[in-house]
């Protein structure tokens, strides 16, 4: 489920097979430097890592096996292309995606994450592997941060490699999705939110012997945060290095106008 900008994507194009080499290569001539303490990476998810809606291509990927009705799909991006146009808000599109998208039982959805990641792995863009890859070799902390919610973006997660994940939670009852959230989505200022106290918890957990190293140190060597949505400023003016991938055209303007790096991605 893709933010604003994702959003739009979804819904004025269907690129579920786009992809791009420009990302892979934004970081190769750093990651020689400064190798004495990690840097924290963030990611974005839709139309950043990936070249599509990850909603979407869960909704397809459940519809074709037979798991959601025939046509869930399409209704779903029904409901981007009113998102885009102005007649439903966020919390709108995330409540369908809550209430059709999940509508299996709590207990299939190890199997059916396990079933989606071995179908998705052929589809990451090379060069979005290459570029995490960089960072995970360099020693730096990553971390995926979407508005997606985490049932769908686990797989993805795992897909790339990347430990820690970020995302809306859904909320349970009885073994079944309730169609709605526990707190506020993974969005806009709450995507700030939720890296700093992640950050508290994983520091706080290597002292005790838990959580990641990497965040035990007394700082990082920078802050990087990709992403390709406007909806994601307060993100991005958060960290040290803030990268627009494929951006929008609200985040193309301010990342212009501030001198940020821009990485383009083919169409």
């Amino acid at each position: 489920m893709a933010d604003s900008a994702g959003s739009s994507r979804a819904a004025s194009s269907e690129r579920d097979a786009a992809s791009t080499e420009s990302p892979g290569h934004a970081h190769a001539d750093r990651h020689a430097a400064g190798r004495a303490s990690p840097a924290l990476a963030l990611f974005d998810l839709d139309f950043t890592l990936i070249p599509s809606d990850s909603g979407l291509r869960w909704a397809r990927f459940l519809v074709g096996e037979g798991v959601l009705p025939a046509g869930t799909d399409e209704a779903y991006l029904d409901t981007c292309h009113d998102y885009v146009a102005g007649r439903i808000g966020i919390e709108a599109l995330h409540r369908f995606a809550a209430e059709r998208l999940l509508a299996v039982a709590v207990d299939d959805v190890p199997e059916l994450q396990h079933r989606f990641e071995a179908v998705i792995r052929s589809e990451l863009p090379a060069a979005s592997r290459e570029l995490v890859a960089g960072h995970q070799q360099a020693g730096d902390l990553c971390c995926i941060v979407t508005t997606t919610n985490e049932i769908v973006a686990t797989p993805f997660a795992r897909a790339f490699g990347i430990p820690h994940l970020l995302a809306s939670r859904p909320a349970l009852d009885g073994g079944r999705f309730r169609g709605d959230y526990h707190g506020a989505l993974c969005h806009g200022t709450e995507k700030v939110e939720r890296v700093q106290a992640w950050l508290r918890e994983q520091a706080a957990g290597s002292r005790g012997g838990h959580g990641d190293p990497s965040a035990a140190a007394a700082g990082f060597r920078r802050r990087i945060f990709y992403s390709d949505a406007r909806s994601d400023l307060p993100l991005l003016e958060w960290v040290d290095e803030p990268i627009a991938v494929g951006p929008d055209a609200g985040l193309r303007a301010h990342a212009e106008a501030r001198g940020w790096r821009i990485i383009e991605r083919p169409e």
